[in-house]
């Protein structure tokens, strides 16, 4: 019998130094893997989610996906603990296989944290290329942690025309953190703390980003401005009017945010949204079987549920990069 062949156990540091030095690369790996999904090249089974407390959606997810253009499939078993940040722990962690499609070995296992980051702010991040105004100036963030962070990062790759970032969360802590590390990053950018005063914050937002763990209609639909884009990061952020407000909802994918817990999956569950008001979904866009903003006065909604095949894609592209530049260690199961 032959042997098996090695797989490659990769950190969150091995991971991390694929794509801090070119961060643009997650936007090219979004297009792709979403271009594939259109192309029938994706294999999207249901995520299957062990929720431990519904009022703060503390669960764990197992996320299957398979990119048969790439010869690729994989898992990410991620756990979301929305309270962790309280007593010092990341409230995101999960970990990835990936398998290869000739033989089915497991390629590689690697952490899934920082990943899952980097994939949510890239989605949003595609979304605001494609579905906001080019002249966009100013962004208004509720949610100052990590992940806020990461989608002013990418959102500043795809939109470069930012000169503005105004900051609000629950805790002056976190919105003082957050400006003292991103104008290191993004000296050009103006930014205004605004504490807890979300008005204040999204009020002229010509991008809005709400990345908070809080389930609470946080966004509300009087203070968003015409022509504005919305990037819907977490569960429940925002009121029912916001959604109403817009003249698209577009998703990353319709079919799998809608019996979540997302704003607008309550929506759909309590018959307040039907299928036919989504616009379309992202990839639809980009492959441009449909039109995304069609003039500058549009409010358009965009939520992500997060999709396991582009964490395949992600996972992939940096077991390749890691392959070639000797990076990890092998082991055999």
């Amino acid at each position: 019998m032959n042997r098996q062949p090695m797989t490659l156990l990769l950190s969150e540091a091995d991971v991390k130094q694929v794509f801090e030095k070119n961060k643009g690369v997650a936007l090219n790996i979004v297009e792709k893997a979403l271009e594939m999904r259109t192309a029938d090249k994706v294999i999207l089974p249901d995520k299957s989610s062990q929720i431990f407390d519904e009022k703060i959606q503390k669960r764990i997810n197992c996320m299957p996906g398979s990119l048969i253009g790439d010869n690729v499939s994989g898992v990410k078993w991620v756990a979301v603990f929305p309270e962790n940040p309280k007593s010092g722990y990341e409230n995101v962690t999960g970990t990835i296989i990936l398998s290869e499609l000739e033989h089915g070995h497991t390629i590689s296992v690697m952490d899934a944290s920082y990943l899952t980051g980097l994939r949510t702010a890239a989605v949003g991040a595609t979304a605001v290329k494609y579905l906001s105004n080019e002249s966009s100036e100013i962004i208004g963030f509720i949610g100052a942690g990590n992940e806020a962070m990461n989608h002013l990062d990418m959102i500043c790759i795809a939109r470069q025309s930012i000169k503005t970032c105004k900051v609000s969360s629950r805790s002056d802590t976190s919105v003082n953190r957050f400006i003292e590390i991103e104008k290191a990053k993004h000296p050009d950018i103006e930014f205004i703390a605004c504490g807890n005063n979300y008005e204040k914050a999204i009020t002229g937002a010509d991008i809005i980003v709400t990345a908070t763990s809080t389930q609470a209609d946080l966004l509300k639909a009087n203070w968003i401005k015409k022509g504005a884009l919305y990037v819907h990061v977490g569960g429940w952020e925002d009121e029912y009017a916001v959604p109403q407000l817009a003249d698209k909802i577009i998703c990353d994918e319709w079919e799998c945010i809608k019996h979540r817990s997302q704003t607008i999956s309550r929506m759909y569950k309590e018959g307040l949204l039907k299928d036919a008001d989504i616009y379309a979904n992202l990839g639809d866009i980009i492959s441009g079987r449909v039109r995304g903003r069609e003039n500058k006065e549009e409010f358009i909604y965009f939520c992500s549920v997060g999709l396991a095949f582009i964490d395949v894609a992600f996972a992939n592209y940096a077991y390749m990069k890691c392959r070639e530049n000797g990076t990890g260690f092998e082991f055999q199961f």
